[in-house]
Order: C-alpha cells, then sequence, then structure tokens
C-alpha cells in the first residue's frame, strides 16, 4: 500500500464523516436558529431552552436516517476490506 493509497483512504474517510454527520448538523443549527429568533422575539433569555430541542431533533433524525447511515459505512467498511485484501 503506498502513501497514495493511505492519502485517498484518509480522504474518503473524512469525507464520509462529513457526509454523515451533515444532515444532523444542519437540523441542529435549523432548529437552534429558530430557537434563537423565538428567544428574541420574546425576550426569554433561557440557555437551557434550546439544548432539549436540538437534542430531540438530533436523536429523532439519527432515527430518521439509520439505514442511511450504516448503509454508507456498511459499503465504506466493505470497500476498505476489499483494498486492505488486495495488497
Amino acid at each position: 500500500m503506498t502513501e497514495a493509497d493511505v492519502v485517498t483512504l484518509l480522504r474518503e474517510a473524512i469525507w464520509l464523516t462529513i457526509k454523515l454527520s451533515s444532515p444532523m448538523l444542519l437540523l441542529g443549527m435549523g432548529v437552534g436558529l429558530v430557537i434563537s429568533i423565538l428567544q428574541t422575539t420574546t425576550s426569554i433569555q433561557e440557555q437551557t431552552l434550546t439544548f432539549v430541542p436540538k437534542l430531540v431533533v438530533i436523536l429523532l433524525s439519527i432515527i430518521v436516517f439509520a439505514t442511511w447511515l450504516i448503509q454508507n459505512i456498511t459499503d465504506y467498511t466493505k470497500q476498505l476490506f476489499e483494498i486492505i485484501g488486495m495488497h
């Protein structure tokens, strides 16, 4: 296995991490933005108010995207084992 192969595997692993985490992060940011706007308009400045809705949305999005997440991780792992098997 050459250095180029290792760099390629690392780049693919980082890209996979970004791809798999982006739905949860984007939904969490969206909920945080909506809660922040509501807090600003109602003058409620409770710091813990944003935490619970974000947590719930992120957990629900993990449940919704679970099959997609597992499929992507499985595909990457199979690809990795095939590459390791060649060398």
